[in-house]
């Protein structure tokens, strides 16, 4: 087979620093750069991925991601922009794959980051969102009905989506596949005017209280949102940036920073020859030698000392040798007589039981029956 590719015209989007920027990349809008090779009559649902980078790099930007959950759904490109970036245009290269024909299509996402009046907003909320995933929340409808709800709660006189994050990427865990479960989105919105009475409930030490214990905080605008969205109030973020005070602070000089040295200076390559005979002698001839002289006071002691058994019968007086040889003698006949004591019994001299009563049978002795004429067991009756 052959894999073709074609490149699709480029598009240009102007999104602002600080704002949510979604794009979608909609399988429809590829499907006509693929050939339909179904036949006549047929409706062609090819599965298509997406891959998205930055032109020149292998990965998209750091404020940049990127979703699609099956081949048959549409992916989605989704970030904060930041005002580094601002006035730079970030070109994505997009490329779609037909995973039945092995065709692609790519085109170029040029990206051009405008700045925004008052950013950054400085009041923002962050909420979590249990009943939802991401690529749901991204959806245009779903996010203009939160932003409403928010709007009728806050009433603020500008009011934005700053970023949208998946709870998978803050550490949360992949929900099971029953009953539908959801992983959870956060959803940061900015306003302009401060926060509300009700989301300033969530700060009230009865409702920390509650949170502490895992139990639902008492809210009372929850009843504008429990219809569609399911807020965690728990987890919500409120911060006040016209309150926040510089933290940086003049770095002083103490004993765990090491003063400056000047310039490394390597030694210089002519180094002067060193003789290492002494050393050697110190650290193997030294030891070998007093190795060798131990072993051979040792070896003096343990095979030219010794005395001998004749030398040690030569010094002891005869009468204190016949002794000991008598008890040595003695000895040996005791314990070959306790030999022959420990002999076992024959079979013929333990007790039995009868087969029929159960009554124990007096063993047979030599001494009262004969063992050539008498049987082992009793016949049984």
């Amino acid at each position: 087979y052959t894999i073709l590719s074609k490149v699709h015209s480029d598009r240009n989007v102007y999104p602002s620093a600080g704002v949510l920027f979604v794009h979608v990349l909609e399988r429809e809008y590829f499907k006509g750069e693929f050939p339909p090779y179904p036949k006549p009559g047929e409706i062609s649902n090819d599965p298509i991925t997406f891959n998205t980078n930055l032109m020149g790099y292998p990965d998209r930007p750091g404020w940049l991601r990127y979703i699609q959950r099956t081949p048959y759904s549409d992916g989605v490109l989704y970030g904060s922009p930041t005002l580094e970036n601002v006035g730079k245009p970030t070109i994505i290269e997009i490329t779609a794959y037909n995973r039945r024909t092995f065709e692609t299509a790519r085109h170029n996402l040029i990206i051009n980051i405008m700045s925004a009046e008052d950013f950054p907003l400085p009041y923002q909320a962050e909420f979590f969102i249990r009943n939802m995933n991401v690529e749901e929340m991204l959806a245009s409808e779903v996010l203009g009905d939160f932003l409403g709800a928010v709007k009728n709660v806050w009433q603020p006189e500008r009011l934005n989506a700053i970023n949208i994050t998946s709870a998978l990427d803050r550490g949360g865990r992949v929900p099971l596949p029953i009953n539908d479960m959801k992983e959870g989105v956060y959803v940061m919105v900015g306003a302009d005017v401060p926060f509300s009475s009700c989301l300033r409930e969530v700060e009230n030490p009865q409702n920390q209280l509650r949170c502490s214990q895992e139990m639902e905080p008492v809210i009372t605008c929850d009843k504008k949102f429990r219809t569609q969205f399911h807020i965690d109030w728990c987890k919500i973020s409120l911060v006040d940036n016209t309150k926040q005070v510089s933290t940086f602070q003049e770095v002083i000089r103490g004993e765990g920073i090491l003063p400056d040295g000047g310039e490394y200076k390597p030694p210089s390559d002519t180094l002067k020859s060193r003789d290492y005979y002494s050393d050697f002698l110190i650290t193997l001839a030294v030891p070998s030698a007093i190795a060798l002289v131990l072993f051979l006071i040792l070896a003096y002691i343990m095979c030219c000392r010794r005395e001998g058994v004749e030398k040690r019968n030569m010094q002891t007086p005869d009468i204190q040798l016949v002794h000991h040889s008598a008890i040595q003698k003695s000895t040996k006949e005791l314990r070959d007589m306790s030999k022959n004591r420990e002999i076992a019994w024959p079979l013929s001299t333990l007790p039995v039981f009868h087969p029929v009563t159960g009554e124990i049978v007096p063993a047979l002795r030599a001494d009262s029956y004969d063992n050539t004429s008498m049987p082992l067991m009793q016949t049984q009756q």
